[in-house]
């Protein structure tokens, strides 16, 4: 099968388990209906709510620590206010990319989030086609390497990222170095060791310790 054909593939499963997700929106205050403007950020918005519903510390850690965002405006809004995670990460990357509280686009988002993140998106300076979304595209690219998660990338990011996966058997290959002790699957890691490879969501080796994979 040829690389081109293994990527359809495997974003053809993205996008099926993304309409399947959709059966659980009506469990979100505001339902799931990202319009980013962008199918490849939909798609990997929706996939975010599989992983921070069934992997929260990891994602509580990830919007905090990366993110800027305060923990317990983080766990309000997946708790008793009950934001998708798609949705809680678009608040806090666009308050970090424009360099205001992520207080301020909840604030934003649930005043207008009938418009969609697309507009409310543009409404603070970040257009489609704009630097400012290329960086907001791009950063999901670094979030699934800190989770061991695969990721899909479209034309436009390969671009980005050209000897992404050279090298590495054609697959998800992950930054080394990072530091802290977020723990995925409460498996935590201490310090900088690197990487030694993943194993897509079937368990990784050396990952820093970001858990044993996930589904």
């Amino acid at each position: 099968m040829t690389h081109r054909k293994i990527k359809g593939l495997a974003l053809a499963l993205l996008l099926a388990g993304t309409v399947g997700g959709a059966a659980h929106a009506q469990d979100f205050t505001f339902g799931w209906n990202p319009r980013s403007g962008d199918v490849w950020v939909d798609t990997h918005l929706a996939d975010m709510n599989r992983y921070g519903t069934r992997y929260r510390d990891p994602f509580v850690d990830e919007m905090v620590r990366y993110h800027g965002a305060p923990r317990d405006l983080v766990v309000d809004l997946l708790g008793p206010r009950r934001w998708a995670p798609g949705d809680v990460y678009m608040a806090c990357t666009i308050a970090s990319i424009i360099g205001r509280p992520c207080r301020y686009v909840v604030d934003v988002y649930e005043r207008d989030h009938g418009n969609g993140w697309g507009n409310i998106a543009k409404q603070m300076g970040i257009k489609p086609g704009s630097p400012e979304f290329h960086r907001l595209k791009k950063g999901f690219v670094p979030v699934y390497d800190r989770w061991s998660r695969p990721i899909v990338l479209d034309a436009e990011l390969e671009r980005a990222y050209p000897n992404r996966g050279k090298g590495h058997g054609g697959g998800n290959s992950h930054a080394k170095g990072n530091s802290g002790k977020s723990g995925h699957g409460n498996q935590g890691h201490q310090g900088n060791q690197g990487n030694k490879g993943s194993k897509g969501d079937h368990g990784n080796k050396g990952n820093n310790g970001h858990g044993k994979g996930h589904k």
